[in-house]
């Protein structure tokens, strides 16, 4: 097992090649890479990426321990986002005792609706927003969290050479403090222990889910400096921060390869296609260090999907490989473990890991 204890620095400079690192989102100077505690060896993005990989490989591990007494945060852009990367995961936790919280940045304003079938709501024509809102409830009982939204404006995704401009006052177009703002506040009144959001692009390149990083690694740097964000509460100090990796790319690989020799049809041949020859120029290649076992917490993710009926196809994609299936070949939502102020070894099957 490879030991790790992470610390922010707020001087030394990120170290952008490894999987433990955190950009430079916030002021030009305070922005540090992720470091390791006296005694700790090398980053998980160096050589401790092969050594963790072949041990995640060999892992049995099928539930969670209790964990009574731990929060839990997770930082998404838009409703339906909490749904499609770690939904099952949430679910798991809240099963297991923890206090699980999502803060949604947006409210999807600027979305469409993406399951024709949907049109038959009326409201879904007058009122999309409301529409979301109705579904992002539904979701959270779903998953048996807790929700809050941070209040911002939907930045919308530009198409287009060249590009417009996103919409005034939007999320994404906002000062960094000014949009971290109200997460500090949250993160100071539900006080948790660990603090999940999106990598440095994303997980893709969406503005506001660009943004949500960015405010992610903020709040989790000041929250805990009584100097910073003055008047938004007492100080607290989140223990550690994680990068949701849905798209993880072995994830799909493994699935793939055990359809086809199970005799099926892979619905993510044309995905890794893409994975391999680049034509997806955003994928991050961070490790995974930590995958949380929720095989039997997959109709809870299915049910929260099914929540966001605007946004989601009853039978569209995220269906599209059965949970049986998935219990057997890649049980596990997987996750990277950019930055913790307290001792913990890699590779990790809880998120809590050093917390207990």
């Amino acid at each position: 097992m490879q030991s790790s204890h992470r610390t922010l620095s707020k001087k030394s400079p990120p170290a952008a090649s490894t999987a433990a690192s955190v950009q430079p989102n916030s002021r030009a100077g305070r922005a540090g890479g992720a470091h390791h505690g006296a005694g700790a060896s090398t980053d998980v993005g160096g050589g401790v990426g092969t050594e963790v990989a072949s041990a995640l490989a060999g892992a049995k591990v099928q539930s969670l321990p209790r964990s009574s007494g731990l929060r839990m945060l997770a930082v998404h852009a838009h409703p339906d986002d909490e749904s499609s990367k770690g939904a099952a995961m949430m679910a798991a936790y809240a099963a297991a005792g923890a206090q699980v919280m999502v803060a949604t940045a947006t409210g999807g304003e600027q979305g469409d609706l993406l399951n024709p079938a949907a049109g038959e709501i009326l409201q879904t024509h007058r009122d999309l927003p409301g529409v979301r809102r109705m579904e992002m409830a539904e979701a959270a009982a779903a998953l048996n969290i807790s929700h809050v939204w941070l209040g911002f404006a939907d930045s919308g995704l530009p198409e287009g050479d060249p590009t417009p401009p996103l919409p005034f006052g939007s999320f994404a177009t906002l000062p960094l403090e000014q949009a971290t703002a109200p997460l500090v506040r949250l993160v100071r009144r539900f006080k948790p222990h660990v603090i999940l959001s999106y990598d440095e692009v994303g997980g893709y390149p969406h503005p506001d889910h660009i943004m949500s990083h960015k405010i992610t690694v903020e709040a989790y740097r000041d929250a805990g400096d009584p100097t910073r964000y003055q008047g938004l509460g007492e100080a607290w100090e989140p223990q550690k921060l994680y990068y949701d990796r849905a798209f993880n790319p072995g994830r799909f690989e493994a699935i793939h390869k055990a359809l086809l020799e199970a005799g099926h049809k892979s619905p993510y041949e044309d995905r890794l296609l893409r994975f391999r020859d680049g034509s997806i120029p955003w994928m991050t290649e961070h490790e995974v260090t930590t995958q949380i076992p929720v095989g039997t917490f997959l109709e809870h993710r299915d049910r929260a999907l099914r929540a966001h009926r605007t946004q989601v196809e009853p039978d569209g994609f995220f269906f599209a490989t059965p949970n049986d299936f998935l219990r057997e070949v890649w049980p596990y939502d997987d996750y990277v473990l950019v930055d913790s102020r307290v001792k913990t070894e890699l590779p990790e099957y809880d998120l809590f890991s050093g917390l207990r």
